[in-house]
This record gives structure tokens, C-alpha cells and sequence, in this order.
């Protein structure tokens, strides 16, 4: 399971021109299914998402993670993340899992992410999604579990 995690002073996803799902600053989390992946991947794929220290204290360093710095997250699916990209001039998505197991990973861990008492909202799974964000930093980062 990947996240392409960004970190922003805002975000939004809109399908079809209806805006689904918008943050303020926080965390904008692309995530990406591979096939094999499970609850417990998903589960602990949360906890380092939200643990992530990538906010500034009061010294501007990089020592607070989204709940400490009160942000919020916008959670939104990414099935190329898991694209192999190694050779040619076409990406393979073999690595990623089925649509409906990537979907209830998914949902586990938005749901992962609530029960941590963290704002999240969502774009809308295997949509045409357009997502709009302000980048603060830049600040990105690729985590997998």
C-alpha cells in the first residue's frame, strides 16, 4: 500500500464538477491498493500517514505531525501509484489489487484515519476525479508499507 502524501494549505476534489470532499491545511493523501495488501497494511499505512512529522513547530522545524499542527486530511484514490513504470513507454498495472478489494482498503483506511479523531474527507473511489491543491513547502512525500 502507497501514499503519496502532500502537504497543503488546501485541497478539494470535485467529480463531475461537484466538489466531493475539501480541507484547509492538512495533508492531501493519495493512496494507491497493491494486490496482497491487507487490513493490518492499511491500519499501520494510517498510523504513519498521521504520525508523520512534516509540520512545523514553533521553531519552524519539521516536528509535528497533522493532528498536532490541527490539520485535516483529504484522502483520495490513486490506482497509478502502484504503476510499474520500470520499462517502456506504456505503465503496467499488474502490481495493483482488484477494484473491489482496493476499494475496501481504501475505506478501511479512511475509516482508520476517523477513528484517530482526525477530519477527513474523500474524493470519490474509481471517479474521474479533479483534485486542486496549494502545495506548502513543496513538501512531498512517498510512504509504503
Amino acid at each position: 500500500m502507497i501514499a503519496l502524501i502532500q502537504r497543503v494549505r488546501n485541497a478539494s476534489v470535485t467529480v463531475g464538477g461537484e466538489t466531493m470532499g475539501d480541507i484547509g491545511a492538512g495533508l492531501l493523501i493519495l493512496l494507491g491498493v497493491e494486490k496482497d495488501d491487507t487490513e493490518q497494511q492499511a491500519a499501520r499505512l494510517c498510523e504513519r500517514v498521521l504520525g508523520y512529522r512534516i509540520f512545523g513547530d514553533e521553531n519552524d522545524k519539521m516536528n509535528l505531525n497533522v493532528q498536532q499542527a490541527g490539520g485535516s486530511v483529504l484522502v483520495v484514490s490513486q490506482f497509478t501509484l502502484v504503476a510499474d513504470t520500470r520499462k517502456g513507454m506504456r505503465p503496467g498495472f499488474s502490481d495493483g489489487a482488484q477494484p473491489a478489494e482496493a476499494e475496501r482498503l481504501y475505506h478501511n483506511f479512511v475509516q482508520c484515519c476517523r477513528e484517530k479523531g482526525v477530519v477527513t474527507a474523500t474524493g470519490q473511489f474509481a471517479a474521474d476525479m479533479q483534485v486542486a491543491l496549494v502545495n506548502d513547502g513543496p513538501v512531498t512525500f512517498w510512504l509504503q508499507v
